[in-house]
């Protein structure tokens, strides 16, 4: 039987390591047969280190900090490896197979990345200020659209929800609303609250600062068949005429 105070860590395991005479837990890495101390006690392991497959990524809350060269900040002479309690890290594939430092975490489970499909779109919300990959300033609130493809998750940003096209078919169009201040997909300022239609046939995926509130459809007139129309406020009808609220007229087949 062997002696407990000898523990063989294999390869791509690790074990915590208390020190009572300091009270500093350390990590200790395999592969390697660990002789334990007198003073010392393990308190986790061996545990697997995390391994992430390619296109998967995990989050780790409450990471450790590290410095230009990535390596793991220490406190002092006591050895003990600083956190940034209360944050969350995102590591990718990039990563070499590594241990949880004392108070990291494992949030969930290593997970793979979403991949946009087709005529969808991701609702991206920024939960804090910070400057993407393109240069672009996002500000806490910020909300925008992620289009197809593959989405690399960061930790100052939340998935809303997912968009999908609406699907415009001939002698139809969409009714939209706009959420606040913003450009429709003709370039014309809308205001919040603002409503318009989009009568082009195919796909159509609303801005992050638009809503879809109903799909029309369009009325077929005949010689003997006209509408009677009335304007709810003013405006510019698709003939160019100003129309009054209030105003009646009729559309005729002509």
């Amino acid at each position: 039987m062997s002696d407990p105070s000898v523990i063989r860590i294999k390869p791509y395991f690790y074990i915590h390591v208390l020190d009572n005479n300091t009270n500093v837990t350390r990590v200790e890495v395999g592969p390697q047969t660990f002789t334990r101390q007198d003073h010392e006690k393990v308190v986790a392991g061996p545990e697997a280190m995390i391994m992430i497959p390619p296109r998967n990524y995990c989050i780790i809350a409450n990471p450790i900090l590290r410095d230009e060269k990535g390596r793991p900040v220490t406190e002092g002479s006591s050895g003990q490896v600083k956190l940034r309690h209360g944050d969350e890290e995102i590591r990718f594939d990039k990563e070499e197979p590594f241990p949880l430092y004392p108070g990291e975490k494992l949030y969930g489970k290593v997970m793979p990345l979403s991949v946009v499909a087709p005529n969808t779109a991701l609702r991206l919300k920024a939960i804090r200020d910070f400057t993407d990959e393109t240069g672009i300033v996002r500000k806490a609130g910020d909300e925008w659209l992620f289009p197809e493809g593959t989405y690399i998750p960061r930790v100052e940003v939340q998935v809303v929800e997912v968009i999908k096209a609406v699907i415009v078919k001939p002698n139809q169009a969409l009714r939209l609303r706009a959420r606040k201040i913003t450009l429709d997909k003709n370039g014309a300022e809308r205001k919040a609250g603002e409503e318009w239609l989009w009568k082009q046939s195919g796909a159509y995926l609303p801005g992050v600062d638009e809503e879809v509130v109903d799909t029309l459809n369009a009325y077929v007139l005949t010689e003997k068949k006209a509408l009677h129309l009335r304007a709810t406020r003013n405006f510019k009808d698709v003939f160019g005429k100003t129309r009054r609220a209030g105003e009646e007229w009729l559309v005729t087949f002509k």
